[in-house]
């Protein structure tokens, strides 16, 4: 049978085992979280500029402008002019 003083050892040992064991299993879940939120905030960040991208897409003029008339000549826009595009077509091929 081992002495008082060597189980006093062994419990302590235990003890501080266990305290270490819970201080770091508490570092690592802090630092687990402080990771998840920026990988959250950098995902949002990121969702953000590609919204703002489609809406910059969507709403600007499109590209189908001539250049010389200003002239839309998508069919799809709301301010498509059919007359003003075919004018500004024959004035083209006039060139």
């Amino acid at each position: 049978m081992a002495s008082a003083g060597v189980n006093v050892l062994r419990y302590s040992a235990l003890f501080a085992g266990v305290s270490y064991g819970l201080y770091r299993q508490s570092n690592l879940n802090v630092q687990s979280h402080k990771a998840k939120v920026d990988r959250d905030f950098a995902h949002q960040a990121s969702l953000i500029t590609q919204a703002k991208a489609e809406f910059k897409n969507k709403n600007m003029p499109s590209e189908n402008v001539t250049k010389g008339a200003e002239v839309i000549s998508d069919p799809n826009d709301p301010k498509f002019d059919l007359e003003g595009y075919l004018t500004a077509l024959m004035g083209e091929k006039a060139k």
